[in-house]
């Protein structure tokens, strides 16, 4: 069984979670009033637009020149959370939910229009950490934990699959989002063996009754550009439609002339319509569907090569389709039908030097549940079948398919005024690894302006071929996978959260333990001391991971200061079994300082700083462990009418991993990759600029 220390870990953060409360009976009248079909789950539509900040600008801003300017933030806004499942609102969730607005969503839209990467890195507590310094790709790290262990969402669908690859991330733009929703922890109590890390649901935006959109354009000095567009319109009396269009670009860039790419080019197109219906007795349909290809390439330069000689070229050519939807229906007075459904289809073409991989990734969900409230309590129960498949052209004997019927249930109680409780658990019975428990306990306090919650829960993660350095370097040097065990984990949290007046902070503890975890062990293939295989193993003894977040928030009259800090104490068996090291790629310590001030309509300005330590570096020839680095950035925008002018400045201090060791190996890995880890930045300063215009009422 994992280790019962976890109930001793302590840490510290600030909640995104807005500070106003309200009881659960007014909650319940809230929701009524809006329909009676929020009580559901995952209707992407249900939800008021994105919230502001809950603050009163009355006692920030107490000039009346700003009175008109700020007049849309003085009422604080009830948001539904989705990924919850619960139909709650914001503050009254006893899982704690870190939610980006649709504020900050422009702000980031206008850093990095092309993928959602910046925008959920600088969230607390996540790590967006490179996976291929060939292609560019990464993945989120929630609290330490690997990225493989993320669910990512769509309107709470796995639009982008249940084991989304890691260059995924960079495939999705920030234009039609209104919100994200951040659960922290194991959270396969509600979504399987996907959440075992987390989820993150991108919630789109929700079309109004008029015609309105924006379209953004975007320049880099590295060549690269993006253009984007978004359009809402009332199709009918119960009928609303959305449509997201994106082309991106990128060209290859050498930035230290070392003969290998630094920046891979790429080719990207993308769209995406929605349709949002609502019948007259509170039915409600929300569906979707996603088109998106692109090019990707990487390695060395035309005419260069490695160190045996001979030219690497990596790339990487992507078709995705994808389509969901979600239907809601009052059933008597309490309860609530719901049905949704997701499949996805994604097409690879690799290219690893000589070796070409062609291969294709399903994924499937068919989710039907039943949800009710009485009372002080809110429930419910519900069915769900989740399938995956992984098809190789090239290497038949990875292929895999995972079926998982599975049961699910949740129970919100309030217990007091002061005190709600919430219940989750699920029982897969997974074709590969059978019958798994994953349950979860949370519950929130709240004795006057002081917020605590604390949650607990359990999860597994099923294995498959495509740990991190895979991903990076393919499946030509892969045994095939034998005798793996399902990775379980055991997360848990306890945060405090206050307010007084215009000063936000809060303090939270975590901790997790990991049994089971899968990574890569080289061997010989010919009894040599040259390693040039490698297999995929079950690690000895338990992974751990503790740690500790700060994050304080300060708002005065049109500036919002946001300080923050991150500690985490992340260690597994050593390779002779005797001792515990650190996890490779995990900076101890991290911190970060935001300044953004704003006049709504007019101006923004923005300054950023982050701070990354050192860290653990798992097998690079030149150096055992990084030099902490900075990470600073200025951004400024103006409006003018319907147009918006923007200015990005990335990577002041001109950062870059290669000013410390070469990024290329003296000699192939194991692996088959040709490079280090990337544990910094490899791209220098870089800046971007562009416009963005509103049209409609």
């Amino acid at each position: 069984m994992p280790s019962p220390s976890l109930s001793t870990t302590f840490a510290f953060t600030l909640s995104c979670i807005p500070l106003t409360f309200t009881p659960l009976s007014q909650a319940d009248e809230l929701l009524a009033a809006h329909d009676a079909n929020t009580q559901s789950t995952t209707v992407a539509y249900q939800a008021p637009e994105p919230f502001t900040d809950n603050i009163n600008r009355d006692d920030v801003h107490d000039d009346d020149d700003h009175e008109d300017e700020h007049a849309h933030t003085e009422e604080v806004e009830k948001i539904v959370v989705q990924a919850t499942r619960s139909g709650r609102i914001a503050d009254d969730q006893p899982i704690r939910v870190e939610l980006i607005d649709r504020e900050e969503i422009e702000e980031k839209a206008a850093m990095r229009p092309g993928n959602i990467s910046m925008l959920v890195a600088e969230t607390g507590g996540v790590r967006v950490q490179t996976t291929s310094p060939a292609l560019g790709s990464a993945n989120i790290r929630l609290q330490g934990l690997y990225g493989r262990y993320t669910q990512l969402l769509a309107d709470g669908l796995p639009l982008y699959g249940n084991q989304a690859s890691s260059i995924g991330l960079l495939q999705i733009p920030p234009t039609d989002l209104g919100r994200v929703e951040i659960i922290k922890g194991s959270a396969s109590s509600l979504y399987g063996g996907s959440a075992l890390g987390g989820v993150i649901n991108l919630v789109s935006r929700t079309p109004g009754d008029t015609l309105n959109g924006e379209a953004l354009v975007n320049v880099t000095t590295r060549d690269g550009q993006d253009l984007t567009s978004y359009v809402e319109s009332p199709l009918g009396e119960e009928t609303k439609g959305s449509l997201t269009v994106g082309a991106h670009r990128q060209t290859k860039q050498d930035i230290d002339d070392d003969g290998w790419i630094d920046l891979p080019s790429y080719e990207r197109y993308s769209a995406r319509p929605r349709l949002f219906w609502e019948g007259e007795n509170g039915e409600s349909l929300y569906a979707t569907t996603g088109f998106m290809t692109e090019q990707r390439e990487g390695g060395t330069m035309p005419g260069e090569v490695v160190a045996d000689g001979n030219p690497f070229k990596q790339a990487q050519d992507s078709q995705r389709i994808d389509g969901g939807l979600v239907f809601n229906m009052p059933v008597m007075n309490s309860l609530t039908f719901s049905t949704r459904a997701s499949a996805m289809v994604q097409e690879h073409d690799h290219t690893y030097g000589d070796i070409n991989e062609d291969d294709q990734h399903e994924s499937y969900l068919l989710e039907t549940s039943i949800a009710g409230y009485s009372g002080a309590s809110d429930w419910l129960v519900g069915i769900a079948y989740q399938a995956e498949e992984f098809t190789s052209d090239t290497f038949e004997q990875f292929d895999y398919s995972y079926e998982v019927p599975g049961v699910f249930t949740q129970l919100d109680y309030e217990l007091t005024e002061q005190l709600t409780t919430s219940i989750s658990a699920r029982v897969d019975d997974h074709s590969e690894y059978g019958t798994q428990f994953s349950p979860r306990v949370s519950m929130l306090y709240r004795p006057g302006d002081v917020t605590i919650r604390g949650s607990y829960g359990q999860g597994y993660f099923a294995p498959t071929p495509f740990v991190e350095e895979i991903e990076a370097a393919g499946l030509s040097r892969l045994e095939p996978l034998q005798d793996l065990k399902e990775e379980q984990a055991e997360t848990a949290s306890l945060d405090i959260t206050y307010t007084l007046e215009n000063i936000e902070a809060s303090i939270t503890a975590f901790g997790s333990n990991i049994d089971n975890v899968t990574e890569l062990q080289a061997f010989s293939s010919n009894n040599t001391a040259i390693f040039d295989r490698v297999r995929l193993v079950n690690a000895e003894g338990e992974t751990q991971i503790r740690g500790s977040e700060v994050l304080l928030r300060y708002y005065w009259r049109d500036i919002k200061l946001t300080a923050s800090y991150l500690y985490l104490d992340a260690t597994e068996v050593s390779l002779d079994g005797n001792d515990r090291r650190t996890i490779a790629l995990t900076p101890r310590h991290s911190a970060g300082f935001v300044a953004m001030w704003e006049r709504h309509g007019q101006f923004r300005v923005g300054f950023e700083a982050y701070y990354t330590g050192t860290q653990r570096l798992n097998d690079n020839p030149y150096i055992d462990e990084s030099n902490p680095y900075w990470h600073l950035g200025l951004m400024g925008e103006i409006t003018t009418g319907r147009a918006s002018w923007f200015l990005n400045l990335e990577n002041l201090l001109d950062v870059k991993q290669t000013d410390e060791h070469p990024l290329l190996l003296p000699s192939r890995a194991a692996s088959g990759q040709w490079t280090t880890d990337i544990w910094s930045r490899n791209d220098g300063f870089i800046a971007n600029a562009g416009v963005r215009v509103k049209f409609g009422n």
